[in-house]
């Protein structure tokens, strides 16, 4: 075990607690439940920024990212850029809509916004339980990507390193809320810009240069250095999938779709969108990037998954590694916290709630309900994580594929389409979600493209043809 490591790491996470202590403190001042679950509404356009930009840069971004582009090379690059207009589009697409109708009907989740929108309450069953299966898978894989790293680095078991993760994001997400977690991301949005620029200059000076860099990669093997990957892997069917999947599917994953609730004003939008753009800009291409060019400083890792932590051992000192093995960390938790988050929003205010209204007015009740939900969530997601796969980038955009087939016509047409109803969005998702599932399971590729491509087209037609049978809004 290196301090000189842990002690960075460690003063770190105390200060990650000192927010989310800030955070109950403000809690405690205010209404729970709006206080709890959108922080009372208040961010400003950096801490939107951050918070968007930090939740949608999870463990994919900085280790299994990273990991594909080491086992792929420089093509893989090429193809994350796609992901940098993820945050524009989706604070675009939804943020002044979203904000005007949760401040109208006082909406909390987006299955507030459901119902309030397409009023069926089998809407908000069927949404919840899409959401806890997809957030379970979702955050399954940060929890995967917390412990590889603390694994690596620190040099402890992978079942301890999973733990201590654990115990962490549950402990300052139980005590803080959403806004331990949107202060926690925007000090970890900062870390995470920090970190990759570091670490990128790291490992271009180890290898004498960027020239240097990628005539290394050739002689390992001249497919590393092709738009395309070894054996043409990355065609237009691939980047097509990819794009609607991490792109522009983005719009459609309500982890994000909640933030657009959140934030204080216009202002505090078109910063948050322009701010959030350059943040992706910067982590997308140095982590990247960093895993491509990592394949020519440790060509022989069995788990691609560990090039990061490993960069930051090989190419860094000591305390700077510790310092900044917190930007994936950071980019972790801020994922898995916001999850967290949102699925104790579900039992909670979607489902107990719904079913008795007047336990709203015991505040202590529902705080301490809230709490263990989300430590019960903990542990469960621990079970889960205990036998990881070599390379967790697959079961994450399975993740963010099944969201997306299951919300993204019913948020974007709820919104967009006045003569949107129940029937149609009942039907979309259930057509998207179980085609998505289905045909991922089975290997299934239609024309070539990812299960994503046909889910979301056969959900759309399911909810045009869904629309015309249910009652027609006015």
């Amino acid at each position: 075990m290196n301090l000189g490591i842990i002690l960075p790491l460690v003063i770190y996470l105390v200060f990650i607690f000192g927010a989310a202590l800030f955070a109950y403190v403000k809690r405690s001042k205010g209404d729970f439940l709006t206080e709890y679950y959108v922080g009372n509404r208040s961010m400003t356009g950096f801490v939107l920024a951050m918070t968007t930009a930090s939740t949608y840069a999870s463990a994919s971004s900085f280790v299994g990212g990273p990991g594909a582009a080491y086992k792929y090379g420089l093509g893989w690059v090429l193809l994350a850029m796609i992901q940098v207009p993820a945050v524009w589009l989706a604070l675009g697409a939804l943020g002044k809509k979203f904000a005007l109708l949760s401040r109208e009907t006082n909406a909390l989740t987006i299955n507030d916004l459901f119902l309030y929108r397409y009023k069926n309450k089998y809407l908000v069953w069927i949404s919840s339980l899409a959401l806890l299966l997809a957030f379970f898978a979702a955050m399954v894989v940060q929890f995967i990507g917390g412990a590889r790293l603390l694994e690596t680095t620190i040099g402890i078991p992978y079942t301890h390193a999973l733990l201590i993760f654990a115990l962490t994001v549950g402990i300052y997400t139980f005590i803080g809320g959403f806004r331990a977690v949107v202060l926690t991301d925007t000090i970890q949005g900062t870390v995470m810009i920090l970190g990759t620029i570091v670490l990128l200059v790291g490992v271009v000076y180890h290898l004498g240069g960027v020239e240097s860099a990628v005539n290394k990669l050739t002689e390992i093997d001249p497919s590393l250095v092709s738009p395309y990957g070894p054996n043409d892997m990355l065609d237009f069917q691939f980047m097509a999938s990819f794009w609607i999947l991490v792109c522009f599917g983005v719009v459609g994953l309500p982890h994000t779709a909640v933030r657009c609730m959140a934030f204080k004003d216009s202002k505090a939008l078109h910063r948050g969108m322009l701010i959030g753009t350059i943040v992706l800009s910067v982590i997308m291409f140095g982590m990247h990037l960093a895993g491509a060019l990592g394949r020519a400083v440790v060509p022989d890792l069995t788990v691609s998954d560990k090039v990061i932590p490993t960069l930051m051992l090989e190419v860094l000192p000591p305390i700077v590694a510790g310092i900044f093995l917190a930007a994936p960390m950071s980019a972790i938790m801020s994922t898995v916290d916001a999850q967290l988050i949102q699925s104790s929003s579900i039992f909670v205010k979607d489902l107990y709630l719904a079913s008795k209204p007047e336990a709203a007015k015991n505040e202590k009740r529902i705080s301490r309900i809230s709490s263990v939900i989300t430590l019960i969530l903990s542990a469960l997601l621990i079970l889960a994580a205990l036998n990881p796969p070599d390379m967790i980038i697959w079961l994450n955009l399975f993740a963010f594929g099944g969201l997306e087939a299951a919300f993204l016509w019913v948020i974007v047409l709820g919104i967009y389409w006045d003569k949107a109803n129940a029937a149609g969005a009942i039907s979309s998702m259930v057509v998207g979600l179980s085609s998505f599932v289905l045909l991922t399971q089975f290997g299934i590729k239609l024309f070539g493209f990812n299960a994503i491509v046909p889910a979301l087209v056969f959900g759309l037609i399911a909810f045009i043809l869904g629309n015309q049978f249910g009652a027609k809004n006015q």
